[in-house]
């Protein structure tokens, strides 16, 4: 039950001690971005300026919709495309992704709006012309799924390859991931004491031997 108290004063603390401006969230994590703020608003409120109130930045997607329709992409229902999910991996969820139920041939007029397969070519597909090309052909039955996917696999494929060589990168130079790791906190560690110190100074609570 403690955790319903501490978790969110935890983020809070997370956010608050590097004096964050703006922090990038999910629409869903927009409640926790409120709450951080009211415990900064009530403590200074109380103490005086110490901390910044945050604002959230949510980008142009702020829900990504699941490969099986859900409102949601999420681990724990398996609907998710991993940034770290092979090619192959990438193009077996590709071709199982929910799309127009009520299209059952390709020579059917298709729905494009709420399709999670066009939903994703939107993000992802840098070629809007193909995109373009995709939907018209599809709301006119000329083109079917297995084209949609296929092409879509290949741009999803595009937009993680970067980020796969980046990780394999660093899963073979493990002793660079630990230099990023103990520079980073060595930084944080030093930004947030400073930030903890202004703290405990309003609340008078500052005690120097």
């Amino acid at each position: 039950p403690a955790g319903f108290f501490t978790y969110p004063v935890s983020q809070a603390a997370d956010i608050t001690a590097f004096e964050a401006n703006v922090v990038p969230v999910g629409e869903d994590q927009l409640p926790m971005i409120e709450q951080t703020r009211e415990i900064a608003r009530v403590f200074n409120s109380i103490y005086g300026n110490v901390f910044n109130i945050p604002e959230p930045f949510i980008s142009d997607v702020p829900r990504l919709v699941g490969t099986d329709g859900n409102a949601k992409m999420s681990k724990s229902l398996g609907n998710c495309i991993n940034l770290s999910d092979s090619k192959e991996v990438v193009k077996e969820k590709v071709n199982k992704m929910y799309t127009d139920p009520k299209r059952i041939h390709p020579t059917d007029l298709g729905t494009v709006e709420g399709n999670p397969v066009f939903i994703y070519h939107n993000i992802f597909n840098k070629n809007k012309e193909e995109v373009k090309s995709l939907e018209e052909r599809y709301k006119k039955g000329k083109v079917g799924d297995i084209e949609v996917k296929e092409k879509l696999a290949l741009a999803l494929n595009k937009f993680l390859a970067p980020i796969r060589e980046k990780r394999r990168y660093y899963e073979e130079h493990p002793e660079v991931v630990k230099e990023i790791v103990a520079e980073g906190t060595k930084k944080t560690r030093q930004e947030a004491q400073k930030v903890l110190e202004k703290a405990k100074e309003v609340m008078k609570i500052s005690y120097k031997f």
